[in-house]
């Protein structure tokens, strides 16, 4: 039987925009997350990756600049990667775009846990209309893994979308778990 608990994740941040509006929203729901952080956002916010982790959530690395692991030299994806390892204390991986070459997986999994997600919400797709998005959620079950985005882009749609989000998930009598490395 599985736990009743959801995993809410957060990719690209932190982001002077988006980032403590994000974490008093979970903070009004009791809720802990998982933030997949790009390293040059980290290094650029040091003072929001210690807010992430001063409200009990998580951190996961999601390379240094974003880089489409489909599209980019193996040597030069793994230096992103390791850059920043350096920066974030985690073995928790997600790779940007939510695609990685199935040669470097097995190398990435030498010292990362590679998570991506049961549910997308669609949050950065200005195609997909928020009502759509919500009514998604419905399906949402215990043990999803649900991403959001941190950034300046998604950050209008984010506004709506989160906190009716986490009333769904909460009326479905579920709680929020960050995930541990």
């Amino acid at each position: 039987m599985r736990e009743p608990f959801v995993y809410i994740t957060f990719d690209d941040g932190p982001t002077e925009e988006c980032t403590e509006w994000i974490l008093s929203t979970l903070s009004d729901f009791d809720a802990k997350a998982t933030f997949f952080c790009v390293g040059a956002n980290a290094a650029a916010h040091p003072e929001l990756m210690q807010q992430i982790q001063a409200h009990g959530h998580t951190l996961g690395n999601h390379t240094m600049h974003h880089e489409r692991g489909t599209k980019t030299e193996k040597k030069t994806y793994f230096e992103s990667i390791h850059q920043t390892g350096e920066l974030i204390d985690s073995k928790l991986f997600r790779p940007p775009y939510g695609r990685i070459p199935m040669k470097y997986t097995s190398e990435v999994r030498k010292e990362y846990d590679i998570l991506m997600w049961t549910w997308l919400s669609y949050d950065y797709d200005q195609t997909v209309p928020i009502e759509t998005i919500l009514n998604s959620a419905q399906s949402i079950k215990a043990g999803d893994i649900i991403v959001l985005h941190d950034n300046k882009k998604s950050f209008e749609r984010l506004k709506v979308i989160l906190p009716q989000l986490l009333e769904i998930i909460r009326a479905k009598n579920l709680g929020f778990k960050a995930i541990s490395s």
